[in-house]
Parts: structure tokens; C-alpha cells; sequence
């Protein structure tokens, strides 16, 4: 298991928009790896807008998008970041099937991961999912601790950012000598960063975690470990 490692550390974060940039400086610093998950259709036409507290947020463009996200992962997280819970399955498909095929042609690479647009999921959705060749998908229902999942198609995370037991949470992770393989997973939008003005928060994390030589720290496919 993890080269031997019984505990993985993991994020991912949605919508690939220019506050990644600051996060993926960050995670690096601390040798850490993460997951994003990108709209192509909003990456190709340069979507922006601003928060009602009058935040400017942009998506990154193509070229941007690129250089960014080098050494961590891409996943799909639909053309265009639609409600999906009720759309047509021939829509569905192409959102997904589309915003795949794109991303790999973008990224010159395999993408195998998934993360549901306001993480809305269902039957439906979860075998479209796979049947375009998804793996894994990352809903919002936090699991709020660390056991393995067998179902990988509506994956929990450990928990948001802006979780209040985190740091508990945190350092139960640390803290943890058992037999049994487990991983942590954060997850969020790096722009919540701005709107909360918290970024010492990711920061605090990423250094809390970083440097453990039990501790395997990869992107959402390795420490899922999917082929």
C-alpha cells in the first residue's frame, strides 16, 4: 500500500479558475499533490464574474491552465458546469464524454476522475459517469474521517476546507498507528480563499502535513490507486 505507507494524503478542487495558481504554489512548497477538476467549455471562452462582495474571479485560460496544473492531476467536472441531477442522459453524456475528451487533447494525458457539478449525483449519472470511462467521482457528502470506499464512482472526501473539526480531524490523521490502509482527502474552490480571506488556513494545513515519512502524498488516482 503506498509504497509500504498505511496513511495518503489527497485534494481536490473545482472549476480551475486563477486563484489555483496561489493554491498549487502552495501545495508544491510542501511537496503535495492534488486533483483539479476543469469546465472546459468556461476554460475555452475566458468565463469570469464577481462575488456579490465584489470579488473578481476568472477561469484560466487554455495556455494558463497548462502550466499551472503541472505534476498534479486533471479531472472532468463537465463542459460547462451544469445542474446535471435532472438533464437528458444524451446531454449528460456529452458533458461529460466532451469535457474528457478535451481535457486529454489540452493536457496530452488520461483523465480518470471526476468531481460532480454542485455535487449533484444519481443512478443515472453515476453509470453515465463510467460508461464514459470515469473511475472515480468526487461528490459533497463529506465523510468526516478516513475509512477506505469501495464505491469510487461517488466518492466521499474527508472533508471541506472550511470544516470546523479540521484541525481535529487533522490530527486524528497524524496521530494514527493502526494496520488498516486510510486517507485523507481535502477539498474545495481556491477562491474561497479570497472571499473568506483565509489563506493561512490551507497554508497552516499543508505545513501541519507536510515532510511524514508515513505519509504518502499523491494525486486522487494514486492514492485511490487506480489503473
Amino acid at each position: 500500500m503506498w509504497n509500504g505507507r498505511k496513511k495518503a494524503l489527497t485534494f481536490s478542487y473545482d472549476d480551475g479558475i486563477a486563484q489555483d495558481i496561489r493554491l498549487i504554489e502552495i501545495l508544491n512548497k510542501y511537496g503535495l499533490k492534488g486533483t483539479f477538476n476543469l469546465n472546459s467549455g468556461l476554460m475555452m471562452a475566458g468565463d469570469s464574474w464577481t462575488t456579490d462582495k465584489g470579488l473578481f474571479i476568472r477561469r484560466l485560460l487554455p495556455n494558463e491552465a497548462v502550466e499551472t496544473y503541472k505534476g498534479h492531476e486533471i479531472a472532468v467536472h463537465c463542459v460547462t458546469h451544469p445542474h446535471i441531477i435532472n438533464m437528458p442522459e444524451d446531454e449528460l453524456r456529452h458533458e461529460i464524454m466532451d469535457d474528457k475528451n478535451t481535457l486529454e487533447q489540452l493536457f496530452n494525458c488520461e483523465i480518470k476522475g471526476m468531481a460532480y457539478p454542485y455535487g449533484e449525483y444519481s443512478d443515472l449519472i453515476v453509470k453515465t459517469a463510467g460508461e464514459c470511462g470515469i473511475k472515480f467521482s468526487r461528490t459533497c457528502d463529506d465523510l468526516h474521517c478516513f475509512a477506505p470506499q469501495s464505491d469510487l464512482l461517488r466518492f466521499r472526501a474527508t472533508c471541506h476546507h472550511r470544516y470546523e473539526k479540521l484541525n481535529e480531524l487533522a490530527d486524528e490523521f497524524l496521530a494514527y498507528d493502526g494496520d488498516e490502509p486510510i486517507y485523507f482527502c481535502l477539498w474545495g474552490h481556491s477562491y474561497e480563499f479570497d472571499i473568506h480571506d483565509n489563506w493561512e488556513l490551507i497554508e497552516d494545513f499543508c505545513r501541519k502535513m507536510s515532510g511524514r515519512d508515513d505519509i504518502f502524498y499523491g494525486t486522487n488516482s494514486e492514492v485511490l490507486e487506480i489503473k
